[in-house]
């Protein structure tokens, strides 16, 4: 591990060095490369030297602990050198943890699609709800929010939507999202006050970008316009402007009717599609290392039940991780955080678990 620390900090000086060089700087597209390369080794090269800071203090306080005579001093160091010990011990947990192989897709923007599923309407009421906590969740980290397609009923319910977060690392946080959410509460059309359980499915797709090749054969789609449904605003009603794009192999079907233009709405139905095509790939590499996903949480079975909305109780319980928290009305108003924190640190746990049993 340290040779390859010694060597992603020789990187890191050279990529500093480059940086700062005229045909480089004059060279947009190398330029860029450079700049990502060094944000993604910036904080394992300022762990690493921190660490390495660290091992110095303990050896210098072992040093010092041998020449020195006085008790006071000598109580001084030692607790001295007691800390330092720890801070190389949490320094060292987190290197293993900024050394594990990276998503490729972390990056990314995201594209979430949420579906009613057993429930009925409740369902549908309930899908918005959860459509509405990712729109507080991205705004609180400052990212855009474009919605592509709903289907909405009269009730201000959704059976289905589809929207793109765009913002760094909004894969790495959403992509624990992916699963079957479940609400437990007494709908507003109950009239005998009994709780029903309802569910709705998320999936969470890396936006396909320049990086990801999914290839579309023309002859594989069909694209039909027409006019699109449901409130939409001036015009919107009155044009055939929405896209519903058929994909023949795989039978995925989208649609798009949120934008005036007929070109807007082809535009995100193709953007959907994509994403669609390249995580059912992604879909069918997680079925193939069926091991290896047993060992992550949560990002690859999307049948998975993955947490419970309590209402009577006021809780919400996060299955995979056996979290609890009482405050579900600041969690449906998009305070996620702690949550996915939780997922990304048993994440984290069983991939060095895994790493640590084939070392």
């Amino acid at each position: 591990m340290f040779d390859r620390l010694e060597d992603l900090l020789i990187r890191f000086e050279e990529i500093m060095g480059e940086l700062n060089e005229p045909s480089v700087t004059g060279n947009q597209e190398r330029f860029r490369k450079l700049m990502k390369e060094q944000s993604d080794l910036t904080p394992v090269v300022e762990t690493y030297k921190e660490y390495k800071k660290s091992r110095q203090e303990v050896q210098d306080s072992l040093a010092m602990l041998e020449e020195e005579n006085d008790e006071e001093m000598r109580e001084l160091l030692k607790e001295t050198l007691s800390e330092s010990r720890q801070r190389v011990e949490e320094l060292e947990q987190q290197l293993k943890i900024l050394l594990l192989p990276r998503d490729p897709n972390d990056d990314k923007n995201v594209i979430v699609e949420i579906r009613a599923g057993a429930g009925g309407d409740e369902a549908a009421l309930f899908a918005a709800e959860i459509y509405r906590m990712y729109v507080h969740y991205a705004e609180s980290k400052r990212w855009k929010v474009e919605l592509l397609n709903a289907d909405e009923i009269g009730i201000g319910g959704m059976k289905e939507v589809q929207f793109m977060i765009t913002g760094q690392g909004a894969y790495s946080k959403m992509k624990y999202e992916s699963g079957v959410h479940r609400v437990q509460r007494v709908p507003e059309t109950e009239s005998g006050g009994r709780i029903h359980t309802s569910t709705v499915s998320v999936a969470v797709m890396p936006e396909v970008d320049e990086d990801i090749d999914v290839v579309i054969d023309e002859k594989d789609i069909r694209i039909d316009v027409m006019r699109a449904s449901g409130n939409g605003g001036q015009c919107v009603n009155t044009t055939d402007s929405a896209v519903r794009l058929t994909h023949y192999p795989t039978g995925i079907v989208v649609y798009s009717q949120t934008e005036k233009s007929q070109i807007q709405n082809k535009a995100k139905a193709f953007a959907l599609l994509k994403a669609k095509l390249y995580d059912l790939e992604q879909q069918q590499r997680h079925d193939e290392e069926a091991k290896l996903r047993r060992s992550q949480i949560g990002t690859g079975d999307r049948s998975e039940k993955i947490r419970t909305y309590n209402f009577p109780q006021g809780r919400v319980t996060d299955h995979r991780i056996g979290l609890t928290l009482y405050r579900l009305d600041k969690i449906l108003n998009g305070d996620i955080q702690e949550i996915i924190d939780g997922c990304t640190a048993a994440d984290q746990a069983a991939r060095l678990l895994k790493m640590n049993e084939s070392a």
